[in-house]
Order: C-alpha cells, then sequence, then structure tokens
C-alpha cells in the first residue's frame, strides 16, 4: 500500500498512531530513476545526460526488435 501525503497535519496523526502502536509505518527505500541516476552522475568524473540515456535505450530496444 502506498499512501501520499499531501496535508502536512496528516503526517502527524499517522506518527501519533504508530506512537499508539496502532500502525507501523515502514520507511520506503525504494529509489526512483531519477534519484538512483542522480547518485551515479555524483560519483563519475563524465556523466552522460538523460538524453543521451535514452537515446541509446531506444537504439537498444530497436535493436532487440529487429533480432525478433
Amino acid at each position: 500500500m502506498r499512501i501520499d501525503i499531501i496535508n502536512p497535519k496528516a503526517a502527524k496523526l499517522l506518527r501519533d498512531l504508530e506512537d499508539m502502536n496502532l500502525i507501523s509505518i515502514q520507511d520506503s527505500s525504494k529509489k526512483g530513476f531519477a534519484d538512483v541516476l542522480k547518485k551515479l552522475r555524483s560519483k563519475a568524473k563524465e556523466a552522460p545526460s538523460l538524453e543521451d540515456i535514452s537515446k541509446e535505450m531506444e537504439a537498444v530496444g530497436n535493436n532487440a526488435k529487429s533480432r525478433n
């Protein structure tokens, strides 16, 4: 289950429910593609742009389609 919190008061309410042992909140450690990409770029001397990556992915996809 995923819940997007719109109002900050809802976050406090959820923490209060957790404090009363009515619910358990797990921190989601899943990162989105953009977050992973940002982390990889920070470690690289020269990082490809998102556009370069997209072009390469399209080329690989087209190559795979042509083999089938």
